[in-house]
């Protein structure tokens, strides 16, 4: 009940209401606070004057100029309020309450210095809880109907906040009640219900109950009949649905509701009641749902004392770890420091001794040879002044080797490098400990094209957890396990050398220095599907219309949730300006594990050429030697340099049938182009096949030559001049590389045994251009010599 005595004051004076009024606002006020902030205001400055004239409205004409006041003079009994008008330009106050309100018109001047008679007014009234403002009629405050249901509800709320119910006919000190009369409506004491109240008579049947009985009662008791305001001895009895108001016949009968709905009052109080009980239970869960929240507030309150007290703890004793850490790393130095000491000190005190035994020695003999010395027998002295002077010099050379020069120094050759640990000190800080959240794959970003995949990831929107990388992986294209094929701080990967004609499984996942995030949703993908080459029968260069088709070929439209296998590396890294290229190694596509191909087969069985993969494809710019021209979509190549540069194609291939051509649009002074396949990681500043990365067939305007980490083998007869087409055929099924010009084989099959991931090659100078042709059938020459096998 405490919570609803906000409900229950005045914004004016802050107390509970008395003889409240309500205003068409639906608020309240005390019908002498409303008195006391009338505001008089002259005729010209009325809603509808300022209306008609077009003057400045203040801040608070916004429901009047919208049209949005609850009542209107169209469609309610209230019309004769006049709608909300413009604020007062008198200064505002404050209430009790915290509420703006306006205080009454100044008094008005002496009569000695009045003015001459002010123009009419009108009697302003600005509602202090919305500050809507509204002119009175001549009714004034009598218009406004009066609020009975809150003077009542005042009333109870009044009574039930009495500690005890006393006596209401104790004269000076009133003791509490012992019962109540339910007829008289009486609360007496013992004395007073004897001496006046008498269990005889008339008396004798009246009803006594208990006081707290008796204050129920008094609050189920019938309810006051409200009246009319603009018929006093009438009560209401219907209602207007309209104007939203009770009425009374009279009002009625006078025509003011004439055209607007009425309703018995008894069928629209049982109505809004439900209406109100129905909305109440909305409320009530709003604040069952606040007060659990509240709960949960509180129980946070006492959770995060816990946890920092316990953080607390974690903190000192991690701290306290590295100072025991630290203590016993010094004890550790002090021993060695003491070591030192000991050290040092042994070997001073073993040169002081080794010198002390010399030196007595020395002074022994010195000593003796003074005595000798006395002696006046020459034969006798003679006998031993060689030897004795022999002695003394090897006495004298052994003090002067060294012996004199302290073996030890005084200063400790121990310098503590204590900077690393005071910079790790200064930066020791609280660090995120959250992984990462799950990556989101960009289907819109996320293409194939040919044996290619492009795949585009992002952070979740509202993620705040640093994220150091990714890691992508990809399965073997046979439902195989997933390898890691790109680890890195990109969004965006391509993954090249995929097998045509399969279907992939994509995921990625982020990770920091606290741990791996969940896999992303696992994305299915298809490569180029198989077509017939004898179907293939574009023009050539192949228009870009077709090359958009067959690079924008889409992913699966499903998202399927696959298990996680442990994963590997194995793609080489590739960079270009908007995205990372990963190209397989030797070992990757065609290992044991992936099966991709039936291990031990024959290279002689049947080959059926027509169900080779056509395969559209242009030069690769970011793979390509700086001094490489492109131009025609990056299907014509040339050079600005006189020595051999290197560029490949955008495809790679580990397996299946494939060719292309290369036709000549330029040839001059007889160079040396070469013509081939290599790998991503060849040397791009010379010929093609100076290393073991490349097979090549390089040729002049007589002849043609195979080469191969720089051994050249099966000279052949025969070249190129400009309008030529070179033509490569690798065939790894049989694990074959075939040369032709013109449509003619050149020479022998080139090279066999080949295996691993290929990109077609081409190297050349400023005196050749070339433009590539794919998708193309096999030559007749090949399809002829398989049929014949």
């Amino acid at each position: 009940m405490e919570e609803m005595e906000e409900e229950l004051k005045c914004p004016v004076c802050g107390s509970f209401y008395r003889e409240p009024i309500i205003l068409p606002c639906s608020h309240n006020l005390c019908q002498a606070c409303a008195r006391n902030i009338l505001v008089q205001t002259p005729d010209s400055e009325s809603p509808q004057s300022r209306r008609a004239s077009g003057s400045a409205v203040s801040d608070y004409d916004y429901l009047d100029l919208d049209k949005m006041s609850l009542y209107s003079e169209a469609d309610s009994g209230y019309g004769s309020y006049g709608g909300f008008a413009s604020a007062p330009t008198t200064p505002c106050q404050k209430s009790p309450n915290g509420v703006r309100v306006f205080p009454p018109a100044a008094p008005p001047p002496p009569a000695a210095l009045a003015p001459p008679p002010p123009p009419p007014r009108n009697a302003c009234l600005t509602c202090p809880q919305c500050h809507r403002s509204l002119v009175l009629d001549e009714r004034g405050l009598r218009g406004f109907p009066r609020n009975r249901l809150l003077e009542g509800v005042i009333d109870r709320y009044q009574q039930g906040r009495a500690a005890a119910l006393r006596c209401q006919l104790c004269e000076k000190a009133p003791k509490e009640a012992a019962v109540m009369c339910e007829q008289c409506d009486v609360f007496y004491c013992e004395p007073c219900r004897l001496r006046c109240h008498p269990p005889r008579g008339p008396l004798a049947k009246h009803r006594l109950v208990p006081p707290a009985q008796g204050r129920v009662s008094r609050r189920l008791s019938p309810r006051k009949i409200s009246t009319c305001t603009d018929h006093e001895l009438e009560n209401h009895s219907m209602y207007c649905v309209q104007c939203k108001s009770p009425v009374c016949y009279q009002c009625l009968e006078e025509g003011k509701h004439s055209s607007h709905e009425v309703k018995a009052l008894g069928a629209m109080w049982k109505l809004h009641k439900s209406q109100l009980s129905q909305a109440l239970n909305g409320l009530s869960d709003r604040a069952k749902e606040a007060k659990e929240f509240l709960v949960q507030l509180r129980n946070m309150v006492q959770q995060i004392q816990e946890n920092s007290v316990e953080f607390e703890a974690c903190l000192v004793a991690q701290c306290d770890a590295l100072i025991d850490a630290l203590n016993r790393r010094k004890a550790q130095l002090l021993s060695r420091v003491n070591k030192e000491h000991e050290h040092k000190l042994k070997v001073v005190r073993d040169q002081i001794s080794h010198c002390t035994v010399k030196l007595r020695q020395t002074t022994g003999l010195m000593e003796y040879c003074l005595e000798v010395i006395k002696e006046n027998d020459p034969s006798g002295f003679l006998q031993i002044s060689d030897a004795l002077i022999r002695r003394v010099h090897l006495t004298e050379d052994q003090w002067g080797k060294g012996t004199l020069t302290p073996r030890m120094t005084t200063d400790f050759d121990l310098n503590l490098d204590n900077g690393p640990l005071l910079q790790s000190i200064h930066q020791l800080d609280f660090v995120q400990m959250k992984v990462p959240a799950p990556p989101i794959l960009q289907l819109e970003e996320c293409c194939t094209h040919n044996n290619s995949a492009t795949l585009s990831w992002k952070q979740p929107p509202l993620s705040t957890v640093q994220v150091e990388g990714y890691i992508l992986e990809l399965d073997d294209g046979n439902g195989g396990q997933f390898r890691e094929v790109y680890v890195g701080k990109e969004t965006m990967c391509t993954v090249d050398g995929l097998h045509f004609n399969s279907t992939y499984s994509a995921r990625v996942k982020a990770f920091n220095k606290t741990g791996v995030s969940p896999y992303s949703k696992t994305l299915v993908l298809q490569t180029s599907e198989e077509t017939q080459s004898e179907e293939q029968t574009l023009p050539f260069p192949v228009p870009l219309e077709r090359l958009q088709l067959r690079r924008m070929s889409p992913f699966s439209s499903t998202l399927n949730l696959q298990p996680s296998f442990p994963g590997r590396s194995y793609f080489e890294l590739r960079s270009s300006a908007h995205q990372l290229s990963l190209h397989s190694s030797l070992q990757s596509l065609n290992s044991a594990g992936c099966n991709f191909e039936t291990q031990g087969t024959p290279y002689s069985q049947l080959v059926d050429i027509k169900k080779m993969v056509a395969a559209w494809f242009s030069f690769d710019p970011a793979s390509a030697h700086a001094d490489i021209i492109f131009s025609n979509d990056n299907l014509t190549v040339t050079c600005n340099s006189y020595d051999d540069r290197v560029v490949l194609g955008k495809t790679g291939f580990s397996k299946g049938l494939h060719y292309w051509e290369l036709s000549i649009d330029r040839y001059d002074n007889h160079p040396d182009p070469a013509f081939g396949v290599a790998r991503i990681d060849v040397l791009k500043d010379a010929m093609l096949g100076k290393d073991d990365k490349a097979w090549a067939m390089y040729v002049d305007n007589n002849r043609s030559w195979f080469m191969h980490n720089n051994s050249h083998t099966n000279r052949t007869e025969g070249g190129i001049t400009k309008g030529a087409t070179v033509g490569v055929l690798l065939d790894l099924t049989r694990r074959t590389l075939t040369f032709s010009i013109n449509e003619d084989q050149q020479g022998p099959v080139a090279f066999e045994n080949l295996e691993g991931l290929f990109f077609p090659a081409v190297s050349l100078n400023r005196n050749v251009q070339v433009t590539l042709h794919t998708g193309l059938p096999v030559p007749e020459f090949y399809a002829s010599r398989s049929a014949m096998q």
